[in-house]
């Protein structure tokens, strides 16, 4: 972002905006395209009205919403793959044998079957 225009700055920081604003007011139930869409246009005309004026500012918003914003995806993917693994049912670290679940049983294994790969 360091090296981005303003301008760009500017609606990058719009797109974060308008993105907190529908997931916060879908939240709410107060959902609506006619506000959302009334939202995102002040907004882009503020921003690029005071592009130049507020660099410092919307790089530091730019900041600020991308580590939120991957914060959150981050927990997202762990959270869908803990559920995922539980569903499954996959032991990822081994605490304790169980019938079902899909881990290789190391005692049984027959060297027989094992053959170097060269």
């Amino acid at each position: 972002m360091e090296l981005s225009s303003p301008r760009f700055k500017a609606l990058a920081v719009t797109l974060g905006f308008s993105l907190w604003f529908f997931i916060i007011s879908t939240g709410l139930g107060l959902f609506s395209i006619e506000v959302f869409a009334i939202f995102v246009i002040i907004i882009i005309i503020i921003t690029q009205i005071f592009a130049r004026k507020l660099v410092k500012v919307l790089d530091a918003f730019a900041i600020i919403n991308t580590k939120i914003f991957l914060s959150l995806l981050f927990l997202t993917v762990v959270s869908a793959y803990g559920i995922l693994f539980k569903i499954v049912k996959v032991d990822l670290l081994r605490l304790k044998r169980q019938k079902d679940t899909y881990w290789l049983n190391v005692e049984r294994l027959d060297n027989s079957n094992l053959l170097k790969q060269y």
